[in-house]
Parts: structure tokens; C-alpha cells; sequence
């Protein structure tokens, strides 16, 4: 059963395939995480999970997508990330982290206020704006803040930032570093001919607009020993954005450069990654594993699936299939925290409750006697 087999990257072993997606909670103070994140990720590695990533982690202050995003520029966020990692460790999940810039889709509102550019009322919560950069100065739209186009220093600058995050990754203890490089964030903005109309040695060709995620990614490569995933939007899903052609090229390049794993999700380049409805792209139960499954094959490098991936069936298959090598659960794993367990139950990996934490495997197995007794099971 694919699902349920360990798998091992650079000296990192995960008990399954089960990686619970970053999911942004937007309750960070000042970068710093707070008991929410504690218990929020905590579930997900006592629920069976083979990996637990943290939220998009800001490496620069002004790379925060919201006020409530968590951080990790700066020393002191390393006590609070360094509690999650060892709690995840110790319910026998990997503790993973994403690295993310926000660009010109930072200093937003919370998604609860609006999801957009932040608004008198939010300045009177106290969520002030700040200047955000990008690789143009267009803002996502007419309500938006218009970004500072990206100088000479600023590649410098922020390449040094998500080096400095690795060193903080590592003091932290987590095992597993992702790069946002997906959903209008930075680095993808980099990536699109949508937004990056620049007219320099990072900007027009498909080549140059690769350089500078590629230098981050390869930064971040020469900095941690341990296994790197990079997330993309496979497609911007609008007219004349990146293609997946464009993914499979820049996962080759990825793969040179000696990432392990391509995180494939898709869209955002304009608006939301998660909008219930998008232009181009049906959204249906594993609408982006069509990705992953080129990607991996075409590229010849590990892939994670994400997106809408429902049922331990659903996922079984889509490993079984060749199509990925890692599933991603994100907002259904909000719904049943317990849905890796739940899985080994439903596809017969564990009918005895054995990878469950002890404290509540005794009193399950037990239960499930009596339920069996009376006839309900």
C-alpha cells in the first residue's frame, strides 16, 4: 500500500505519504507563533501524518502577506518554531517549514477582513500598510499598493534573508525546507510573463525570469543538507501566463540545482490560489494531479500533489498510478485532523489502532471491541 510506505530523502524519513499542506492562519503577533499554531499543527502529527509543514514563514518583515503572518527574520522566532518542530517530532510526523515572500501581494488584509488591500477599518485594528516590493511597480489591481520595483541590492538582500532563514530553519530543528515560489507570491511573480515585464537580465525570456528563483533556490540548496521542495503554480491558469510546459522546464532546472521535490499547485498570479471558481481550470477532486503527473515524469523529479484530494481511495490511486510521490491534505485535513489515521483504518493499514498516539490507541481499541460485540461494526 503506497500510501502507507516510508519514504526517505537525504537521511529524512516520513512514515507515509501524507504531508499535511502549509495553511496560513493569519494569528502570528509581530512574526512571532503563538500557542494556536502550537495545537493547530500539533493535531495533524498526533492525526498520522507523515509530514507536517509550518504556514508560508516571511523571510523579511516586509514579505509578510498579512500582520498575522508568521516569521522567521529575525533570532528571536526561533524558541516559538523550535516548540512546534519537537512537539511534530515527538508524534512521530517530519517538521517541515515553508520559506515565503509575500511581494506585491504583501501588507493585505486578514482573509476574515476582506483578503485584499487592507481598509480604513483595518487601521483602526492597527494592521498598518507598509511599502511591499516586487519584480515591476504594478500593483495587482487599482486598490492596491503599488509595489517598489526590484533594484539591484534587493536580489542581494532578499537572497541573503531566505539564507538567513535556513540558519533559523535549522537552529529551529525542522527537517524539511519548502521555498514558495506558487500563488502570486514573490518568486512566482518572477516566474510569470504576466508580471514580470522587466527589461533587464531578470525579466523576457523564460530563462531570465527563472534566474532569480533559481539563485534563491540554489542559495538555499548550497545552505541545507537536508531535503528542499520548492512549491509552483503549474499554471497561472489565465491567457498568456506560465504554462505547465514552462513548469516542466523549471523543475529540470530545479532538479540541476538539487531541489528533491516539486510542490505542484497552480494559480494565483492575479487574485486568490484558492477561489472557488478560476479561469481556466476546472476545480474538481484532484483537479492539479494532471501536474504532477507530467511534471514527475517529464522532469524526472519527485512531486507532491495538492488539491482537492478527498479520500484515502483517491490518494492511494494517484501514488499506485505513478502520478506523485507525496499527497498533500490541506483544508480537509481542518476538517478531520485525524485524516491520515482515518485513512490507515479505511484502506486496512492499521485495523488496530497501533499508529495511533498511545494515549488514545488504548482507549479506541477498546471501543472498537465493544462496538464489534454490539453489532455496530
Amino acid at each position: 500500500m503506497t500510501l502507507f510506505e516510508e519514504i526517505s530523502i537525504r537521511g529524512v524519513t516520513a512514515r507515509n505519504r501524507i504531508v499535511i499542506s502549509p495553511m496560513c492562519q493569519y494569528s502570528a503577533e509581530d512574526g512571532n507563533v503563538t500557542d494556536w499554531h502550537l495545537v493547530h499543527l500539533g493535531k495533524f502529527a498526533q492525526g498520522g501524518a507523515g509530514v507536517v509543514f509550518t504556514e508560508a514563514t516571511a523571510v523579511e518583515k516586509r514579505g509578510r502577506i498579512t500582520h498575522g503572518d508568521t516569521g522567521i527574520w529575525d533570532d528571536s522566532h526561533i524558541p516559538g518554531l523550535r516548540r512546534i518542530a519537537e512537539f511534530v517530532k515527538s508524534q512521530g510526523a517530519v517538521p517541515a517549514i515553508q520559506l515565503a515572500h509575500a511581494g506585491r501581494k504583501a501588507s493585505m488584509a486578514r482573509p476574515w477582513y476582506g483578503n485584499g488591500p487592507l481598509t480604513q477599518a483595518d487601521l483602526e485594528r492597527g494592521d498598518k500598510p507598509w511599502r511591499t516590493v516586487a519584480p515591476t511597480d504594478a500593483p495587482i489591481g487599482a486598490d492596491w499598493i503599488a509595489p517598489r520595483a526590484f533594484e539591484r541590492g534587493d536580489f542581494d538582500t532578499v537572497t541573503k534573508a531566505f539564507v538567513e532563514a535556513v540558519r533559523r530553519s535549522r537552529a529551529a530543528g525542522f527537517e524539511i525546507i519548502e521555498l514558495h515560489a506558487a500563488h502570486g507570491y514573490l518568486l512566482h511573480t518572477f516566474l510569470s510573463p504576466i508580471t514580470n515585464t522587466r527589461g533587464d537580465e531578470y525579466g523576457g525570456s523564460i530563462d531570465n525570469r527563472m534566474r532569480f528563483p533559481l539563485e534563491v533556490a540554489a542559495a538555499v540548496r548550497k545552505a541545507w543538507p537536508k531535503p528542499l521542495f520548492v512549491r509552483i503554480s503549474s499554471v497561472d491558469d489565465v491567457e498568456g501566463g506560465w504554462s505547465l510546459e514552462d513548469s516542466i522546464r523549471f523543475a529540470r532546472e530545479l532538479k540541476n540545482i538539487g531541489v528533491d521535490v516539486v510542490d505542484c499547485s497552480s494559480g494565483g498570479i492575479q487574485g486568490s490560489a484558492t477561489a472557488a471558481t478560476k479561469t481556466l481550470l476546472p476545480r474538481v477532486p484532484g483537479f492539479q494531479l494532471p501536474f504532477s503527473e507530467r511534471i514527475r515524469k517529464e522532469a524526472g523529479i519527485a512531486t507532491m500533489a495538492v488539491g482537492l484530494i478527498l479520500t484515502p481511495q483517491q490518494a492511494e490511486e494517484a501514488l499506485a498510478a505513478g502520478r506523485a510521490d507525496l499527497i498533500a491534505v490541506g483544508r480537509e485535513a481542518l476538517f478531520d485532523p485525524n485524516w491520515a489515521a482515518h485513512a490507515a483504518a479505511a484502506l486496512g493499514a492499521d485495523p488496530e489502532f497501533s499508529s495511533w498516539p498511545k494515549q488514545y490507541g488504548w482507549w479506541l481499541t477498546r471501543r472498537e471491541s465493544l462496538l464489534k460485540k454490539l453489532g455496530v461494526r
